[in-house]
């Protein structure tokens, strides 16, 4: 028996046309709005009207697992009963609602001009243009404004008239959405001219063979038209769904769980983009823009809070089963892939969505704890789905003491261990398992904290937020208190947005430039700390030396109050009044080892710094960066 899931053929582009009209071809709730502007739409029409391959369509038939809420292609309205579907077009939805609206409505088309501003478009052929061989057909594809006049001279002037169907005969101007039934207009067509040339009957016969030809070469063209359509027959599973289409989606944004289940979840009547993103219409306020408002969520994706939904219902799953008397292989397992999240049930979904947007409240408090503020020091975006499903296991415990602690360790070393960096949806499970348990039970040391290492070497070649570990060395020396250079304010949550506080060079790099310092060493998170703006702007370029003497000067700071700040970065004050780098770098090195260690609970790999220069480092651009 074949296993083939698909059928491909051909399909006339006026029955497909046909169907969106009816109400058998939909669109499945998933898909985006029409977005295709006007260039796109003329170039379209050109290559259809010359028989071109313009590429394949994607439908899916109803009616098996897969159960989306449709609704029609844009531009068309149903009465009730609303019709149901027999297929669901997955991919081709620009370009056949683009066919639909310039072929089958009459009505301008809302489109975008190049500059990418609304405008409304109708479309005509131009015929004589369209006949003409020595002319690229796009040319004879023409968008008009909703009156239909074409201006000119800052809209003094009309260039083209195409307001009344007797402008359109006398400019030889066929209207794109009668290609489908053209005979009325043909008729008038040739009325019209029969009326202006009733003395010169040859011209009125030459009138008549033109549109003839026109008909027979270019409107045919669409009468006749075929589409290649591949169509997923309805024993197709929602994960087969979802990697079809990013396959075929290349031109457009991935279509991730959270648009698949969107789909799936109206078909229940429930809106579950309305309840991430908000509705305007109703004033209803999304799970998104309430965790948008701490910074650092401000990036958090629909999918992460899917995913932490997904851990909470599977870990209940395999408990529930664990209390039923099953073992090993028979427990289900605890996930958060995409293929579980396509088949969470709403129900899973209704009963942990306001405790996990709760957690992830709570992780925020978490991060504002460890002194991240700001969502580019984020170290990792992912790790936070693990923590605000662990936090949701706790509850009001996550807040004691001891386990606070014991989740900062966890914290760090996934940073510092670097573990959250690629394919993670495993970590993610052992997580929420391992590290309430070890909370309750100190023997029961996580896999995260096991797995965590972090090598003295690799401080040479953080150099960028692009590292995770950077970021975590900039959070922890705010931690532990580290007081701005200028104002000697340790930097809380206020502090850190009034003062602009970004992680910036100790040494200069023009200074380091001129002493012929290694630029990955000038480069490096041993040499840079939390600064504010107004520090940095004052530190310039210049020798450590000249630029706390300013500082002392402008904030009026005594020698041993501006050593107190310095040793609070954990930077030898000396090294810094004495211009002296290779002191200050070992020295720092060292400290900036011993607060990781710390911050981690167990020990850093030893070894010395690499023995040949490293490059000059193209720094990542961001806002408020500093070339000092």
């Amino acid at each position: 028996m074949s296993n083939t899931i698909f059928d491909s053929g051909k399909e006339p582009l006026a029955r497909l046309l046909d169907e969106a009209v009816e109400g058998k071809l939909q669109l499945p709730d998933f898909q985006r709005g029409w977005v295709w502007d006007d260039q796109g739409i003329r170039s379209l029409l050109a290559s259809i009207s010359q028989s071109f391959p313009v590429g394949a369509i994607m439908t899916l038939r109803t009616g098996g697992e897969v159960r989306f809420q449709p609704r029609p292609l844009e531009g068309l309205s149903f009465g009730n009963p609303q019709p149901q579907p027999e297929r669901l077009l997955l991919d081709g939805q620009q370009r056949l609602t683009s066919l639909f609206q310039a072929t089958r409505l009459n009505q301008a088309i809302e489109t975008l001009n190049a500059q990418r501003r609304a405008i409304k478009r109708w479309y005509y052929i131009d015929m004589l243009k369209a006949l003409d061989p020595a002319v690229d057909r796009e040319e004879a594809i023409v968008g008009v404004p909703e009156d239909k006049r074409i201006r000119t001279n800052f809209g003094r002037e009309i260039l083209l008239d195409l307001s009344t169907p007797e402008h359109e005969y006398r400019h030889l101007m066929f209207p794109v959405n009668r290609v489908f039934d053209e005979r009325d207009w043909e008729n008038a067509f040739e009325d019209f001219w029969g009326q202006q040339l009733k003395d010169d009957p040859d011209q009125e016969r030459a009138r008549r063979r033109l549109f003839r030809q026109f008909r027979d070469g270019v409107v045919e063209a669409f009468r006749s038209y075929y589409v290649p359509v591949i169509t997923l027959e309805r024993e197709t599973t929602k994960e087969a769904v979802c990697l079809v289409f990013e396959k075929v989606n290349t031109g457009g944004k991935k279509l991730d769980a959270f648009e698949l289940l969107t789909a799936i979840y109206a078909a229940d009547d429930f809106q579950l983009r309305h309840d991430w993103l908000g509705d305007q219409k109703t004033g209803q306020i999304g799970r998104a823009q309430r965790l948008a408002v701490h910074e650092a969520l401000c990036q958090l994706q629909s999918t992460d809070f899917l995913q932490a939904i997904s851990l909470l219902h599977t870990l209940e799953v395999r408990e529930a089963a664990a209390a039923a008397g099953k073992e090993g292989k028979d427990l289900p397992q605890v996930s958060c892939t995409r293929q579980v999240m396509l088949n969470l049930p709403l129900a899973a979904y209704k009963q942990w969505a306001d405790a996990v947007e709760a957690s992830f409240l709570q992780a925020a408090k978490f991060l504002q704890m460890q002194r991240i503020f700001w969502r580019k020091d984020v170290p990792y975006l992912s790790q936070l789905v693990p923590l605000a499903a662990i936090i949701a296991r706790l509850g009001d415990r996550w807040e004691q003491d001891g386990a606070r602690q014991k989740i900062s360790r966890w914290y760090w070393c996934g940073v510092f261990g670097e573990l959250y960096g690629s394919t993670v949806e495993s970590r993610f499970a052992k997580d929420v398992q391992e590290v309430p348990l070890w909370i309750e039970d100190e023997r029961m040391t996580p896999s995260t904290i096991r797995d965590a290492n972090f090598a003295q070497e690799r401080l040479f070649t953080l150099r960028t937020r692009l590292a995770a570990a950077y970021k975590g060395l900039h959070a922890l020396l705010m931690r532990e208190g580290c007081e701005d250079f200028r104002s000697g304010q340790p930097y809380e949550l206020t502090s850190f947005w009034d003062e602009r506080v970004d992680i910036h060079h100790i040494f200069p790099r023009d200074w380091c430039k001129k002493q012929h310092i290694e630029p990955g060493r000038t480069d490096c998170v041993v040499n840079k700390t939390p600064i504010s703006a107004r520090a940095n702007r004052i530190i310039g370029g210049v020798a450590p030396s000249a630029y706390l003497k300013k500082l002392q000067q402008d904030a009026k700071i005594s020698d041993a109050r501006s050593r107190q700040i310095l040793m609070s970065h954990l930077i030898d004050p000396d090294a810094l009044f004495s211009d002296n780098f290779e002191h200050f770098f070992q020295q720092r090195e060292e400290a900036l080892i011993g607060l990781i260690e710390q911050a981690m609970g167990k020990r850093v790999a030893r070894v010395s710094a690499p023995d040949e220069p490293m490059g000059e480092v193209i720094e990542e651009e961001e806002e408020g960066a500093s070339a000092s």
